[in-house]
């Protein structure tokens, strides 16, 4: 559609509906990835009031195993979306700091088994409460409407993530459960 010229300028067409659901989608998108660096420095801030040494990674590491309890290397590591090399690697680190045991498996003494000791399961707790209290206090100043709308709009985008969403599942008890981190591998294999 060619411009039209109205007093000698050009102007272009008004935008149609395609074009502002193109604008609103890129509008979430950047709010979205806003929020998302949001929760990541939360995260880095919580780890570094409960130990500067531990990386961000580590901690993800020492939450799946809370979750799942003690766990073969390898599924660690595909918990983990690393290569098997790596996770060992973070297990090293992790079992020097205290944080993790290693033993054999029992059934396989190929495989290695991986848990939290005592002093790693204070240390998830504790990082998660400082999470939790830094994210209840970015919400608090919020009004009741304001909360609805995020709570609202949190869970959309959620379902809209697809992993528990066609599991007729409480797609929010994983979080719970988890503390927030996403379910995505099975951690017997």
């Amino acid at each position: 559609m060619p411009d039209e010229k109205r007093d000698g300028r050009d102007t272009a067409p008004a935008p149609g509906p395609r074009d502002r659901e193109q604008a609103a989608a890129e509008e979430v998108t950047v709010a979205v990835m806003s929020a998302a660096q949001l929760l990541c420095a939360v995260s880095a801030r919580a780890l570094a009031r409960a130990d500067e040494t531990l990386t961000l990674p580590q901690l993800r590491a020492l939450v799946v195993l809370e979750n799942d309890g003690p766990v073969k290397l390898s599924a660690l590591a595909a918990a983990l979306a690393v290569n098997p090399s790596t996770a060992m690697r973070m297990a090293d680190r992790l079992e020097h700091s205290g944080l993790v045991v290693r033993r054999p498996n029992p059934a396989s003494r190929r495989e290695v088994i991986v848990g939290l000791t005592e002093h790693g399961a204070r240390l998830v707790d504790t990082v998660m409460e400082h999470r939790r209290n830094e994210v209840g206090e970015l919400v608090a100043g919020l009004s009741g409407e304001q909360l609805e709308g995020l709570v609202a709009a949190l869970r959309t985008f959620t379902v809209a993530g697809g992993t528990e969403a066609d599991t007729g599942r409480d797609p929010y008890e994983a979080a719970r459960r988890t503390k927030g981190l996403p379910e995505g591998t099975e951690s017997t294999g």
